[in-house]
């Protein structure tokens, strides 16, 4: 449910200083890779992978992996791919116009978006059009939370505010606010997950991915709440390139996940999550 491009437009032409910055972190070396090379991780996995877009170029003055590329890769590799749109909510009407271009036009099925590297609250008004057009879509919304690779480990993090990643009550605003929209939180909210635990058990529109992280990091309450009163809307993510699939699958064996809900994780719920 959350991987990102591997190839040279995200880690290094849309990404930067920031991506450079989130391989380090994540002790990560080597080149990007070809889009073959990227789809060919996950047909050996024998798994789907939702590829997510990038603009955060409001703030970050960076060209965006674009909504068209992200497309493109879908259509390659239709058996691969689920493609998410990004939108950098800062462009107002434009923002609107290309999101629903996405979806309409381009086959897209979701929305990401990372406020901290796109400098925004999410339940800030100025936003909630976007969000508006996300539930007439019927598409849903992923939200970064937590602290975050990119600009991690350098003086000041590249100018990246973490505060905008809060859960509450940057998010629990907007799903109060859309009880229709389909909101996910990105990655154990680290460090406010018990935020993000609590906003997904009082609202049933709201559910968590879990990449980003080992599963061997996780921290018992998350296992906890995935195993029983959280086990149908909880996500398998990997964040690839950041962490392999491989590596997360893995480590989830080990991290005390009950297996009646090892299905549910890795496979049940993102399927009625995307109406596949």
């Amino acid at each position: 449910m959350h991987v990102h491009p591997g190839t040279r437009e995200y880690l290094v032409e849309g990404g930067g200083k920031y991506m450079a910055d989130a391989m380090r972190y994540f002790h990560k070396h080597g080149e990007p890779v070809s889009i073959e090379e990227m789809a060919n991780v996950y047909q050996k996995a024998d798994m789907m992978a939702v590829l997510l877009a990038w603009d955060a170029e409001t703030h970050t003055g960076l060209p965006a992996v674009t909504n068209d590329f992200v497309a493109g890769v879908v259509k390659r590799y239709p058996e691969t791919f689920i493609g998410f749109a990004s939108i950098d909510p800062w462009k107002g009407k434009m923002a609107i116009q290309e999101l629903e271009r996405a979806v309409k036009s381009l086959g897209l099925k979701g929305l990401k978006c990372h406020p901290i590297a796109q400098a925004f609250y999410p339940n800030d008004r100025r936003f909630y059009p976007l969000w508006e057009t996300c539930a007439g879509l019927k598409i849903p919304l992923l939200l970064h939370t937590g602290t975050t690779g990119v600009g991690a480990g350098v003086p000041g993090g590249n100018g990246l505010k973490l505060d905008y990643g809060r859960p509450i009550p940057y998010i629990d605003d907007v799903a109060a606010d859309f009880p229709n929209l389909t909101i996910i939180g990105a990655h154990p909210s680290w460090p406010w997950q018990e935020e993000m635990l609590a906003i997904a058990v009082h609202k049933t529109n709201v559910y968590i991915d879990l990449s980003g992280w080992s599963p061997k990091y996780f921290p018992p309450s998350l296992v906890k709440y995935a195993n029983t009163l959280l086990q149908d809307r909880v996500l398998f993510g990997s964040d690839y390139p950041f962490l392999t699939p491989e590596r997360w699958v893995a480590d989830f064996e080990k991290a005390g996940f009950k297996p009646e809900v090892h299905e549910k994780i890795m496979l049940l719920n993102a399927k009625k999550l995307l109406k596949l």
